[in-house]
């Protein structure tokens, strides 16, 4: 199809401007991690685009995370020429994920 779609074994998430983006799940498991995530993004009042990413985007997000069942909620550095920072976002959402699956 030549979207972004996922990563082995874990779904992807991308930050722009505030906002989170994640490519539709049309094509892929929507995994519980994602779901949950989604949700405590929309929790906080932060705004979710499910959507179709194409693959010349990744240069314009600011931060990268995987999420899956081993993978809970890792931020991610660098896909290939793309690079990403651990920010805020990514930090606060693996820190409440694992705070909501360790109580």
């Amino acid at each position: 199809r030549g979207y972004v779609a996922e990563a082995t074994g874990a779904n992807i998430f991308f930050v722009k401007d505030g906002e989170v983006h994640t490519p539709k799940a049309d094509c892929f498991l929507n995994g519980i991690t994602r779901q949950t995530v989604i949700g405590m993004l929309k929790d906080k009042g932060i705004t979710v685009h499910e959507r179709r990413i194409k693959p010349e985007e990744m240069e314009e997000f600011e931060q990268c995370w995987l999420t899956g069942t081993a993978a809970e909620v890792t931020p991610v550095g660098e896909i290939g020429p793309y690079k990403f920072e651990v920010g805020a976002l990514t930090r606060e959402i693996a820190e409440d994920y694992e705070k909501l699956v360790r109580s």
